[in-house]
């Protein structure tokens, strides 16, 4: 069978809470090869916690008269031992298998007469080693189930290069980063979500010289992210690697989290025609927490200080998902135009981008210091 593109479909909900324990597995032996744990969660999403950066396939097989659908997901590495876990509800029963030496197999098999559309199937990466699908429309009846651990840290930083390069090749300033002239918070008391958008296939604006978002803002996201580390402050990010995360798992990754902020880190564009067109700006949600304008005034004010001439945008409101949907204080920043001849030049130089990564951390801790 073929694999599911990976177009189909919307996105399931993640991270939500299994039910109580006496409703769990019995105890089961921890899950060999790339497969560290999965789940089916009452609400019909499957979430799997994988090695880093491995790749699963999803395949579909429909059913017939006696027998129901079929999702697969392939793995690299074999399990210990195969095994066939009962299922409940629509959810005929889970299995695990090793069709050769080198392949994990987590198959789904469905009652007869359940209907799937495969075309609203999608198995969608959250983080390095996240993943999830949802199964919209199946009967109620399901319960939580599911074997290992998934309270491990659900993202890491990438270690540091000695080559200057990022993980994805791009360059990175050969100034140290250092988290000296910070402003002070208490450690240990905050916790920040730091959204990079875009990412995977979806490279966001391409600007001039071929400058993408995507890598513009996930190299000032990483380097924010170790900035607030070395103050004390806990940060989740919502990609740490150029992966396809859609929008509510954003949201509901940064709701789950407990966080007392969250910044979605962008870039501007408009068309290659006007480079004449500059300026840096930020937006929060009017309907949302009142500390939402400060957080953003915040931000702003510190990234138009290292970024002289270019032209104040202002802090405004919008109704962007990411901080519509999120419960804490949010803005979505807005660090210049790829398309425009002033800021692009400064968004493709790694050192703007580290003063930037300064800038923003200045602008997030200085708006912490003031809810103590």
């Amino acid at each position: 069978m073929a694999p599911l593109p990976p177009s189909f479909s919307r996105l399931s909900r993640w991270l939500l809470p299994l039910l109580p324990a006496a409703q769990l597995l019995a105890a089961l032996p921890a899950l060999a090869s790339s497969l560290g744990a999965w789940r089916i969660t009452p609400q019909g999403d499957l979430e799997l916690r994988t090695s880093p950066d491995v790749t699963p396939q999803a395949f579909y097989e429909a059913g017939g008269a006696l027998r129901g659908p079929r999702v697969w997901i392939d793995l690299p590495g074999a399990p210990s031992r195969s095994r066939v876990v009962p299922g409940s509800g629509a959810l005929k029963q889970v299995r695990i298998g090793r069709p050769d030496g080198q392949t994990t197999r987590l198959v789904l098999e469905f009652q007869p007469g359940t209907l799937l559309n495969p075309q609203s199937l999608r198995l969608v990466g959250t983080a390095r080693d996240r993943w999830t699908m949802d199964f919209p429309g199946l009967d109620p009846g399901l319960m939580a189930m599911g074997e290992g651990d998934f309270d491990v840290a659900t993202w890491r930083l990438p270690e540091p290069r000695t080559d200057g390069q990022t993980q994805a090749q791009f360059p990175t300033a050969g100034t140290p980063l250092s988290a000296d002239g910070l402003p002070v918070v208490p450690r240990g008391r905050f916790r920040v979500v730091i959204d990079p958008g875009h990412g995977g296939p979806d490279p966001g604006a391409v600007g001039i010289g071929g400058l993408r978002e995507t890598d513009v803002v996930l190299d000032v996201s990483l380097q924010l992210a170790r900035l607030l580390q070395a103050r004390g402050v806990d940060v989740v990010l919502t990609r740490t690697t150029e992966v396809d995360v859609d929008l509510p798992p954003r949201v509901a990754l940064a709701n789950a989290s407990n966080a007392d902020a969250f910044v979605s880190v962008h870039a501007n564009a408009l068309s290659m025609a006007r480079p004449d067109v500059n300026g840096i700006e930020t937006f929060y949600f009017e309907g949302g927490s009142s500390r939402s304008r400060a957080l953003a005034a915040a931000l702003q004010q510190q990234m138009l200080a290292i970024s002289p001439g270019s032209p104040d945008r202002g802090v405004r409101t919008a109704r962007f998902f990411v901080i519509r949907r999120t419960v804490m204080p949010s803005a979505l920043v807005e660090m210049g135009f790829v398309t425009g001849s002033l800021d692009a030049r400064r968004l493709a130089d790694p050192n703007f981008r580290r003063r930037m990564a300064i800038a923003l951390a200045t602008g997030i801790l200085t708006y912490l210091q003031g809810q103590r």
